[in-house]
C-alpha cells in the first residue's frame, strides 16, 4: 500500500465525520490512486441471566451479533468521496418471490369469481 496524500487524508476526515454507530469499516485498500473503505452495518446484543432460585452455577448468558455489508466509500485520487451501495441480492430474490406470491394469490381469486358466474 503507497502513502496516503493531503487529498486522501481531507477525504478521509470528511468521511469519519459521516460515520454512524451501528457501521463498521474493514481494512482501507488502495489501487490505482482509488482508495476503498468497505463499510458493514453490524447488530449485536446479549444478555446474562441470573440464578432466579437456582444455584450460582446455572446461571447462564448469551450474545450474539450480525453484520451485513453495507458499500463501501470510493476516495478518488483528487478527494472525491463518493458511496457506493452493496447489493443485497438475497433480499432483492426474496422481494421478487413476495410480489410472484401476491400475483399468484390475485389470479387465484380472479379465476375463482369467474368461475362461479
Amino acid at each position: 500500500m503507497s502513502e496516503s496524500t493531503p487529498a486522501t487524508n481531507d477525504a478521509l476526515l470528511q468521511l469519519a465525520a459521516r460515520l454512524r454507530e451501528n457501521q463498521v469499516f474493514g481494512p482501507v485498500v488502495e489501487r490505482n490512486g482509488v482508495t476503498l473503505v468497505p463499510v458493514a452495518n453490524v447488530r449485536g446484543g446479549g444478555g446474562l441471566g441470573g440464578p432466579g432460585g437456582r444455584s450460582p452455577h446455572e446461571s447462564n448468558g448469551g450474545f450474539g451479533f450480525t453484520a451485513r455489508p453495507a458499500g463501501a466509500w470510493v476516495i478518488h485520487g483528487d478527494g472525491k468521496v463518493t458511496w457506493d451501495p452493496a447489493l443485497d441480492v438475497t433480499r432483492i430474490a426474496l422481494g421478487g418471490q413476495l410480489v410472484g406470491a401476491a400475483v399468484f394469490l390475485l389470479l387465484v381469486l380472479v379465476l375463482r369469481r369467474r368461475s362461479r358466474r
